[in-house]
């Protein structure tokens, strides 16, 4: 089994952080990045189709990153034990009901990949360890991950490595059937965003290394609403702007929280096998306000389902 049954233990010790422009880390003194209020407690409800029996919800919205990473792993469980092979966690890490933009973008970074760490450390046994290969953006980051997963067996990696050229958005192409090892079982990739190559080399390594195997691969905290709603216009980004009708449609999003600010704010959340549910925060509570199986798009979670709701 690939799974354990650990539980997560947290350290309010202040803990050694890097902050990083993917050129030079930094490290300055910080408190255990876990946040939430604790003494809050979420409940959910979702609204039957026919919207007049309102049931509560199997998976509340969780209440704190403990909480979130307790739900995101059981999600990713029962996807595996469905056969899933390409899987997207998705949530803010400057507080969960946070919004893009909220966090400084070096500090987003180093947070999803403490994260990663916490969340590796009770989705994999200890037997199965060395067969999970982690790959972050770029050769420079592995460096402080170390720092970070120290103690761990899990195998670190890069997508990418710097070139002269970096300021300009270029990097060396890293060919990644010469990354993995046979023993490999699963991958999973941090925050593939920064360089608009990272996810191209994700689909490298998604189609040389995945597919036709038994091989899983998760992309966590990858920012893929970007490719999703066209923030890259496809006449510069034509490899890019692809993935919507490559890699994506084969990906199950296991774990999602997206959050809308404004008059008509609420959350667009999932957690596998669940529906979609658009949340509005009443008070302290989380109230379902629509439900489907299928993704929204975020254009019409904010101009037509949150302000009809």
């Amino acid at each position: 089994m690939l799974l354990s049954a650990h539980t997560i233990a947290f350290s309010s010790i202040p803990q050694r952080k890097v902050i990083h422009s993917r050129s030079h880390w930094t490290e300055v003194e910080t408190t255990r990045l876990i946040r939430g209020s604790s003494n809050l407690r979420f409940i959910t409800r979702s609204v039957s189709k026919e919207g007049n029996t309102s049931v509560e919800s199997d998976v509340p919205f969780p209440i704190d990153y403990i909480d979130l990473l307790k739900q995101a792993k059981k999600a990713t469980e029962l996807a595996l034990k469905d056969g899933k092979q390409l899987m997207e966690i998705e949530f803010p890490t400057a507080g969960l009901e946070s919004v893009p933009g909220d966090g400084e973008g070096g500090n987003e970074m180093t947070d999803s990949m403490q994260l990663i760490r916490e969340f590796c450390d009770i989705l994999v046994t200890p037997e199965k360890a060395r067969q999970t290969r982690i790959f972050f953006p770029e050769a420079n980051e592995v460096k402080f991950a170390r720092q970070v997963f120290e103690g761990a067996p899990f195998k670190l990696d890069y997508l990418t490595k710097p070139s002269f050229f970096e300021d300009f958005g270029f990097s060396e192409k890293v060919k990644m059937a010469d990354r993995v090892k046979p023993d490999d079982e699963l991958f999973l990739v941090g925050y593939p965003y920064f360089n608009v190559n990272e996810m191209i080399v994700v689909e490298e390594l998604y189609e040389e290394a995945v597919v036709n195997t038994t091989r899983k691969l998760i992309i966590f905290n990858g920012e893929l609403d970007r490719i999703r709603t066209g923030y890259y216009p496809s006449f510069f980004y034509p490899k890019l702007a692809a993935l919507t009708k490559t890699l994506l449609p084969m990906m199950e999003t296991i774990y999602y929280i997206h959050n809308f600010k404004g008059r008509n704010g609420g959350t667009l959340f999932r957690c596998y096998p669940g529906p979609w549910r658009v949340l509005r925060k009443v008070g302290n509570k989380y109230f379902c306000v629509h439900q489907q199986e299928t993704m929204p798009s975020l254009k019409e979670v904010a101009l037509d389902i949150l302000p009809a709701a």
